[in-house]
């Protein structure tokens, strides 16, 4: 239903349920400040919810069938979960897809490097950042670095009280005249995005003894030589936890809202939906933040793949049989949208924007200006999920991202559509999107979750 607001809809029993999720959502965000991390965390949920892994079933050549339940994992960085219906081939699949890399900074393969007696780890910042929210704020690093003989090392260093953090320094406003007069895009290049991560010398050292004893460090504390960043996916995030916000504790801001706001409600879903009709399809992919490309995106052979493998299994595959379950699929394209900031408001058109805590937004076209890049979804799709979202008492709104010619963005959307299913794009509104930390409405991330949850059940 569309209602002005969704906190007046709730009784005792659907705030103690929103809570719930709420700090079940929060844990998930402080363990899952990469793609990587977020995978791990959706195999662990889905084998404590009995979901075997498709690469055993497949090594020990045994059968799927209506009721099964399985996933499969792409590089670390990338999820499919299944949850097999009745007839997967006429009925097609109930698909939830949602990605779960988020923008940062990412440390290059040749970064430490010191200067004037400070050391340094040179980054590439990928996705679409606003470059001066990086700087003088305390960051972390997570990711692995493998060595030539395989072994893999975690790291995750920033988090806990008694960790260090790392820093990008700025020029001090006395000396900024210059700097000030540039716009924000020009303030702070990219090249200059370095993060500080040592300034003592290494006794005894004559040349570079402060990168000699960062070299240490890593050697002593991580096994890591400086060789080693060439095979590594260090990613810098701003440090520390996810919190309540507000003194009505009705928002939560972190790092990653996008999208792993949609990614959570997505899998519990998935988890909660134990024997649907139709079959559940979840999806958790990397890189739509720099275009759904490379083998761990959307855009990767790898779900076409996996359902070539699992239609193998139930002993039915052909190609047009493929065609058909892909084909006859319906999707929600789960990513975040805009919330209307009333401190902004000249980038947004106000009647067509989403609003906090407004229920789950959906997006009929994403895109730019001209709905450049969209998936336009058809009106006859969006006439049948009015109606499930009004049997279930999901509260909902319709948004775009800003006004026309203010902008725009993309969804992993259009690269299923491409199959002929029914897609459209849906999620959660945020404040300061693709920021350090962003902000979102517990009631919008607890009407996702029953958006989700109605599609699988009646989609």
């Amino acid at each position: 239903m569309i209602h002005d607001n969704a906190w007046t809809t709730y009784s005792a029993d659907d705030l103690k349920k929103l809570e719930d999720l709420s700090a079940d959502y929060i844990e998930f965000l402080n363990n899952g400040k990469t793609e990587r991390e977020c995978a791990a965390q959706l195999v662990a949920m889905a084998k404590g919810k009995g979901y075997r892994d498709l690469a055993d079933v497949i090594a020990n050549d045994e059968k799927l069938s209506s009721g099964d339940k399985v996933y499969a994992v792409n590089m670390d960085k990338m999820v499919m979960l299944l949850n097999i219906g009745e007839d997967i081939i006429n009925n097609g699949m109930n698909i939830l897809g949602a990605h779960i890399d988020s923008p940062r900074l990412d440390i290059k393969q040749n970064p430490l490097y010191e200067s004037d007696e400070l050391a340094y780890l040179d980054t590439h910042y990928y996705g679409g950042v606003k470059k001066y929210q990086y700087v003088t704020m305390p960051l972390a690093l997570h990711g692995v670095v493998v060595k030539p003989d395989g072994t893999k090392i975690t790291i995750n260093i920033g988090e806990k009280e008694d960790d260090p953090v790392f820093i990008i320094s700025d020029i001090l406003i006395h000396l900024s005249a210059d700097q000030m007069k540039k716009t924000v895009a020009e303030a702070v290049p990219g090249e200059n995005l370095d993060i500080l991560i040592g300034s003592r010398p290494l006794k005894g050292e004559e040349k570079d003894a402060v990168k000699a004893a960062v070299l240490k460090i890593l050697k002593d504390e991580y096994d890591i030589d400086e060789d080693d960043f060439v095979s590594a996916e260090i990613e810098a995030v701003p440090a520390g936890k996810a919190r309540e916000a507000g003194f009505d504790r009705s928002m939560i801001v972190g790092y990653g809202h996008d999208d792993r706001c949609c990614a959570y409600p997505s899998a519990a879903a998935m988890f909660d939906v134990d024997a649907p009709k139709t079959t559940s399809c979840g999806l958790f992919v990397d890189k739509e933040e720099i275009g759904s490309v490379g083998a761990t995106g959307m855009e990767s052979h790898f779900f076409e793949d996996m359902m070539r493998e699992v239609l193998d299994r139930m002993g039915i595959y052909s190609e047009l049989n493929l065609v058909r379950c892909l084909r006859n699929s319906r999707m929600l394209s789960s990513d975040v949208s805009a919330a209307y900031d009333p401190l902004f408001a000249d980038r947004f058109e106000k009647k067509n924007s989403a609003k906090f805590g407004h229920g789950l937004a959906f997006n009929k076209y994403t895109g730019a200006r001209g709905k450049s890049g969209a998936n336009d979804a058809n009106a006859e799709y969006l006439a049948m999920i009015r109606q499930m979202l009004d049997k279930h008492d999901v509260v909902y709104q319709t948004a775009e991202l800003g006004k026309v010619d203010a902008g725009g963005g993309g969804t992993i959307a259009y690269i299923l559509s491409l199959y002929g299913m029914q897609v459209v794009d849906c999620g959660v509104a945020i404040l300061s999107m693709h920021a350090p930390w962003e902000t979102l409405s517990k009631s919008d991330l607890y009407e996702a979750y029953k958006g989700y949850k109605a599609f699988l059940i009646e989609g």
